[in-house]
């Protein structure tokens, strides 16, 4: 596969967050008397704020409204047990080291996506796309479309990373290509992905005199 620069999902993707997020929302949803299990299989990959109008129904938007300020300060203060992903790191690295642009886009608002990216110790993007820059999140295209644009490229020339079945969508109606990272088998149109992985660390990335960058398997 060949590309011009990369978009990264954060939670899942490159940062073990999984604890934090589901520690937070089961909590959540104690208070409400929400199963765990409707809660973990509907939140992944969506903007919180979309999943909170979704157990609300019938609640006014200043309801959901602080609630969402509720569980944001919550996600924000926990990240005990956040680290990178394997691979993660190095990836980051080589992409830095060959001036390959990437991006970080994320279902994740400000204080939530900052204090996972800090604590996983992953270096700054040039480019960090978070709920609040978009109208519409995952699984509609507008936030690795606006991840593309404000990497200089079009959809198309960018490879979308994600663990979520949201995500993927999202990265395929963009236009991009795709790397799913385990992401549900059942998911919709995973197919369509590149490539399907269980790491990122058996990605090689190499980096041609026109600017391509090929995107192949380690052996």
């Amino acid at each position: 596969m060949q590309c011009k620069g990369f978009l990264f999902d954060l939670d899942g993707t490159l940062v073990d967050s999984l604890p934090v997020v589901e520690r937070s929302w089961c909590s959540w949803g104690d208070r409400f008397g929400i199963p765990h299990e409707e809660i973990l299989g509907f939140i992944h990959g969506k903007q919180a704020i979309t999943s909170l109008r979704h157990f609300m129904p019938g609640q006014t938007e200043e309801a959901i409204q602080a609630e969402f300020t509720r569980l944001e300060q919550i996600e924000a203060s926990d990240t005990d047990g956040v680290i990178a992903l394997p691979g993660a790191l190095e990836l980051l690295e080589t992409l830095n080291a060959n001036h390959i642009p990437w991006a970080i886009v994320t279902s994740g608002s400000i204080p939530v996506a900052h204090a996972r990216h800090k604590a996983a110790g992953l270096p700054m993007p040039e480019v960090f796309v978070t709920a609040e820059r978009v109208k519409r999140g995952k699984p509609e295209p507008d936030a690795y479309l606006l991840g593309a644009e404000l990497l200089g490229l079009a959809p198309q020339d960018c490879t979308v990373v994600e663990d979520a079945a949201a995500g993927v969508l999202s990265g395929l109606a963009a236009g991009c290509h795709v790397i799913a990272v385990n992401v549900p088998a059942d998911a919709p149109r995973l197919n369509e992905a590149d490539f399907v992985l269980t790491s990122l660390a058996v990605l090689n990335i190499a980096k041609q005199p026109d600017g391509t960058v090929d995107v192949t398997l380690k052996a």
